[in-house]
């Protein structure tokens, strides 16, 4: 019979993907140090070359994107396995610039992000087939 200390806790898939909806959205829409309070654990492991390590590094590059008034995102899928999420979206940016990202979140044992990998593209005007890119 196995040691009681060896016991993992399941992750809750179906929380982390609403989570991490919630996370994302919050941060996009203008309240990143909210998200980080409700969202983040302990520490915050960014993989985004752009934006810097740790969770203050998080709140100031979101603090920056909310000048970008009229900014909006839909949730396309979200697909959890364990302790990761993740997020296929499409948002639209001010001037019609729409953009396609994936992220990738781990969440610890509290149910809390911890790790973040993205990666994002632009959609362009034309496309050599009819699909979407979602």
């Amino acid at each position: 019979m196995a040691d009681d200390t060896s016991y993992k806790t399941p992750h809750d898939t179906h929380s982390n993907k609403q989570n991490a909806i919630a996370f994302y959205e919050m941060a996009y829409l203008g309240e990143p140090e909210k998200a980080v309070g409700l969202y983040v654990g302990a520490d915050y492991i960014q993989h985004n070359p752009v934006v810097g390590d740790g969770k203050q590094a998080f709140i100031d590059y979101f603090t920056e994107m909310a000048e970008y008034q009229g900014k909006s995102i839909r949730f396309v899928r979200a697909i959890a396995e364990g302790d990761l999420v993740a997020l296929h979206t499409h948002q639209t940016w001010p001037g019609n610039d729409q953009y396609i990202t994936m992220d990738f979140f781990r969440f610890d044992e509290q149910g809390k992000i911890v790790e973040h990998w993205d990666s994002i593209q632009q959609v362009p005007s034309e496309s050599k087939n009819n699909n979407t890119m979602y």
